[in-house]
């Protein structure tokens, strides 16, 4: 007898907070208690027209949070790295099909609804973050990754090739196959408790290093958005559905940066921005930047109905 299905929806909500790139979170009540998640819920077929309309509904019952640019992510469907059934609705025998949206808000607002958070992703993948240089995680993250590969040598190829390991070279977009071979080493918690195993002993400095778990499949699913969103940098001018009305350049740095998880090289960066001819001046200042007072610029907008437009360039600040 072959089980029945569920379908639901998961979002993705970023904003940027303090400088840093958030994720709404909620918290759901589970076989293991309470734990940390992503808004989602089963699709209606009799109640609900569309997927997105649905989701929307979850997210504003869940955070009372209204959704803005919203996207489809993908379909998530592995059989044990599903949401709980209790809280979708199923059966206990039936299998979950996540369908993840991508949604971005121009302000991270408090939702003034108990359980929801809005949680810096530096905290869910610590090891994502190269502002400030190589990460402190990846000093416990790379002698766990370097004792399950031991000498297969195609194991550590992709941990050197995946974490930037003897001098290969970074790439912020790969950030999936970076919670993923984690994942397969078996050393984020979601692993064991996926294959029903005792969450095993591991070193405090390795436990920090690998970031705070998430429900069921949620946190590959927010890898999977991080990725996403830092590939759209580049060919989209997506940034600025996280930007206010009115920014300054700084402010514009600071959030790609967030994104990117990589520092900028500031002249190289407005150089390429004033080459795009996506933002101009508003002709007044911003005096609440703590300093000198800086030129206020806004997105503008109304080039994407009149020429193809691409996303930001990233260039690198290099040591």
């Amino acid at each position: 007898m072959s089980a029945s299905l569920v379908i639901g929806l998961s979002a993705v909500v970023v904003a940027i907070r303090d400088g840093e790139a958030v994720a709404l979170t909620v918290r759901h009540k589970g076989g293991g208690g309470d734990l940390t998640g992503l808004p989602f819920g089963p699709f209606d077929p009799d109640g609900h027209r569309t997927f997105e309309l649905a989701l929307r509904a979850f997210v504003t019952e869940q955070t009372r949070f209204d959704l803005g640019f919203v996207e489809q992510l993908y379909t998530f469907g592995d059989k044990g790295r599903d949401a709980p059934l209790a809280d979708l609705g199923g059966d206990g025998a039936a299998r979950v099909i996540s369908v993840g949206y991508l949604a971005l808000a121009p302000a991270a607002v408090d939702t003034h609804f108990a359980g929801s958070e809005w949680r810096p992703w530096s905290r869910i993948f610590p090891w994502e973050d190269w502002r400030a240089g190589r990460p402190g995680a990846f000093d416990a993250i790379e002698a766990a990754l370097r004792g399950w590969a031991g000498n297969d040598a195609q194991k550590l190829a992709r941990a050197r090739l995946l974490f930037a390991l003897d001098g290969a070279p970074w790439n912020e977009e790969r950030v999936l196959e970076r919670y993923e071979l984690l994942y397969e080493a078996g050393l984020v918690p979601e692993a064991g408790r996926d294959r029903g195993e005792a969450a095993p002993t591991r070193p405090d400095a390795l436990m920090v290093a690998l970031g705070e778990p998430m429900m069921s499949d949620h946190r590959r699913i927010l890898a999977t958005a991080l990725g996403r969103l830092r590939g759209k940098l580049k060919y989209r001018p997506v940034v600025f559905e996280l930007m206010p009305d009115a920014f300054t350049l700084s402010a514009l740095q600071r959030t790609v940066e967030a994104i990117a998880g990589v520092p900028l090289h500031k002249q190289n960066f407005r150089r390429a921005l004033e080459r795009a001819e996506l933002v101009e001046g508003l002709g007044r200042v911003d005096a609440e930047t703590g300093g000198r007072p800086a030129e206020l610029f806004r997105f503008r907008r109304e080039i994407l109905g009149a020429r193809p437009v691409s996303g930001l360039s990233l260039p690198l600040l290099r040591d």
